[in-house]
């Protein structure tokens, strides 16, 4: 079965994981820069003596499209490495896809993977 990993990681710890998922094998990634805020709700910062509320925070998306006998070895893989013990460390999905099509030869399934 194919799978989709999306994983939402702090800007800063991109290419520690980048590089760590290229050693284990897994070169296949989209990263995207989005914004957005979870149990710590944003931050309050001081600028000027005013204080300004940032309620969406910058983060990474890593998006790995792969099988299923190698979701635990790339999730453990982006925990180990994006882990700060900190709220904010980000969140992994991982869904079902239900075809995958290689755009240049038509492939199907595992084999455009």
């Amino acid at each position: 079965m194919i799978k989709k990993i999306t994983a939402i990681i702090r800007p800063e710890k991109l290419d520690l994981v980048k590089d760590e998922l290229e050693k284990i094998g897994c070169n296949g990634i989209t990263v995207s820069h989005v914004k957005g805020r979870g149990k710590q709700v944003g931050l309050v910062e001081t600028y000027r003596g005013n204080d300004y509320r940032i309620d969406l925070i910058s983060k990474e998306k890593i998006e790995i499209v792969t099988t299923e006998d190698k979701i635990e070895k790339i999730t453990n893989t982006i925990v180990e490495n994006a882990k700060t013990d900190h709220i904010g460390d980000g969140k992994i999905f991982i869904s079902n896809v239900s075809e995958v099509i290689r755009i240049r030869t038509g492939e199907k399934g595992e084999n455009a993977l």
